[in-house]
């Protein structure tokens, strides 16, 4: 069987002196800091591969990867992978105690670490690190192999060793790369080891972390392949691996940005102008186009249109009809395309602005209503080659009907799924295909048996040409940013902070298509000692006041960073008289809450 990076043996012998990588620094981002061909970069690959097997890697071993894209990381995260090892990811951002649980869950003998991130979290500069409100573990303290990139800082423990630095000895020519180990392909739907390893929510009772293969990472890279249209000799510019290594395997060459774009953002529109691609999630492309619509705002003359990517991908969060528009109206030479997916199974569609614009105002060939004549709902497109979509009904009604699903919702046949031919059927979008997680790591490392397909949450159905429309969640989640946040999970030690009678955290949508945090507290009223703890208003009582900077919500506001992941800290803390409920069993309303909080939260610009 095949492993994805053989595609990288085969560029390294048919063009060797093409440029793979390319990495930008200097002050202003625009100097060339390193370039590496595609021999190099296979050899470099190789090398470290054995010398990690030297060093006692076998396949199965877990890695702890904190270094950011640059070439001495992009070529240890492939050696791990051709050693047969599997990269982990884990926020450092998340509270001490949820990252332990993270860790005890992933159980890496290694960690491949930033010299900075050792210094920051155990050296020098963690006071530094905690005045700026980042409690960082202590990396140097875990107990695993240590690999660090970079200099060498106070903080790296004794006895890690430089990741440039773990080579095999001698070159090995890089047109006869040997076969993967032994279980580390993946390439059968049947087996695979894990090769990544993503935590996406959970608590720490309960981390929950999505697996990958090498055969479902190859499917993954495939998938971006199509997104990007990629060839040999084009180049990507972009921070996001999930482009820039299909470019690579394609034969092109992946620029990486010195810094990420939302950090430089003015960098970056300097290094992505005149690039094939590039890929972006959505609030970076808000900062692109700031910097690009502020060149001359000031009355200085501009040197001229702005000038974009030939193709620019956003996804990792919603992309909204708004973010579009701006983009294409700033930097109209470019292609836009909206991708649509999740860490289970991504890509799974895609769809370009025109026809997303045309599709929200009607002026394009889709339908003017939605199944029942109401809502169109959300366009994300038509399923990439290979991704099977299957459209579960069975799940809308149970409670209350999304909006726009109308009749059609619940007219399924077995097992949910939409009666042959019945495109517009609303259910639960269901995907399969190439890219398939090979399940949660709880249920593997439980010997339960792998996934076969994922249930994204997403209500939507299929247009007459095939197209998926979201119309709603049939579960409650929150993006912000890249980050999934599932207010169930926190809710309940919210409820339990001094004060607090009633907690729910919302998203408020913003124009650019991500989401504003809010959390919502009621007091608690006052009762007999040892007595329950109760909202001083019951829920559902009338229409509720919800106000900022009161008592309340600056306590709740100065204790939540004890107990909330550091990606589901709320934006906003206000209070509210009580919660609003709807439906039969009563639930908090979230959407009449994010309608009484979004003049309070304001908005940012698309």
């Amino acid at each position: 069987m095949t492993h994805f990076l053989d595609d990288l043996a085969t560029h390294a012998r048919d063009t060797p002196d093409a440029v793979a990588l390319r990495w930008f620094g200097g002050r202003d981002g625009a100097r060339v800091r390193e370039e590496v061909t595609f021999a190099g970069l296979a050899e470099r690959v190789e090398r470290t591969a054995s010398g990690l097997r030297a060093e006692g890697m076998v396949p199965g071993d877990r890695v702890l990867f904190s270094i950011r894209p640059r070439p001495e990381g992009v070529v240890l995260c492939l050696a791990i992978l051709r050693a047969g090892g599997a990269v982990v990811f884990v926020d450092p951002g998340s509270t001490p105690e949820l990252f332990a649980a993270r860790i005890t869950a992933a159980r890496p003998r290694w960690a491949a670490t930033e010299a900075l991130l050792y210094a920051a979290s155990s050296g020098p500069l963690r006071g530094v690190a905690r005045s700026r409100g980042l409690l960082l573990p202590d990396y140097g303290r875990l107990p695993v192999r240590h690999l660090y990139s970079g200099r060498w800082l106070p903080g790296v423990p004794r006895g890690a060793r430089r990741a440039a630095r773990v080579l095999a000895g001698g070159a090995l020519p890089a047109v006869t790369l040997p076969a993967a180990p032994s279980g580390a392909d993946g390439g059968s739907p049947e087996g695979g080891d894990p090769a990544l390893i993503v935590f996406t929510s959970g608590t720490t009772a309960e981390p929950k972390a999505v697996v990958h293969t090498a055969g479902t990472l190859g499917g993954m890279l495939g998938l971006f392949a199509q997104v990007g249209g990629l060839r040999p000799g084009q180049r990507a510019h972009t921070d996001q691996m999930f482009l820039g290594l299909p470019a690579v395997l394609s034969g092109g060459t992946w620029e990486i940005p010195a810094r990420a774009p939302r950090d430089a953002p003015e960098a970056f529109a300097r290094g992505v102008a005149g690039a094939d691609s590039s890929f972006l999630v959505p609030a970076d492309v808000t900062a692109l186009l700031d910097v690009l619509e502020a060149r001359g705002a000031d009355g200085t003359p501009a040197a001229g249109p702005a000038v974009g990517p030939a193709v620019l991908a956003v996804g990792a969060a919603p992309v909204t009809v708004a973010l579009l528009e701006r983009g294409r109206r700033v930097l109209p030479g470019t292609r836009w395309i909206a991708v649509y997916g999740a860490t289970e199974i991504l890509p799974a569609a895609m769809t370009d602005a025109d026809e997303k614009i045309a599709a929200a105002t009607g002026s394009g060939t889709v339908a003017s209503a939605g199944p029942d004549g109401g809502a169109r709902g959300d366009l994300v497109g038509r399923p990439l080659g290979g991704i099977g979509v299957r459209i579960d009904t069975a799940v809308v009604g149970l409670d209350d009907d999304p909006p726009g699903a109308g009749t059609a919702a619940g007219t399924g046949t077995d097992a949910g799924a939409g009666a042959p031919g019945d495109r517009t059927a609303v259910g639960e979008l269901v995907l399969t295909g190439p890219s398939l997680m090979a399940g949660y790591l709880a249920d593997l490392d439980a010997g339960k048996p792998r996934a076969t397909e994922h249930r994204t949450g997403d209500l939507a159905y299929q247009d007459e040409d095939g197209r998926i429309v979201l119309v709603g969640r049939n579960r409650d989640m929150i993006i912000r940013g890249t980050v999934n946040i599932y207010p169930g999970l926190f809710e309940p030690r919210l409820r339990d902070l001094p004060g607090v009678g009633d907690a729910v955290m919302v998203g408020v949508p913003m124009p650019d298509g991500d989401e504003r945090v809010v959390l919502v507290v009621t007091a608690e009223r006052a009762v007999g000692e040892g007595a329950p703890r109760e909202p001083a208003e019951p829920r559902g009582k009338g229409a509720p006041w919800v106000r900022e900077g009161t008592d309340l919500a600056r306590s709740v506001g100065d204790q939540v960073g004890r107990v909330l992941d550091h990606g589901a800290l709320p934006d906003l803390v206000v209070e509210a008289s009580h919660v609003p409920l709807a439906g039969r069993s009563r639930k908090p309303d979230r959407r009449a809450l994010v309608g009484l909080v979004s003049p309070l939260a304001g908005t940012v610009r698309a």
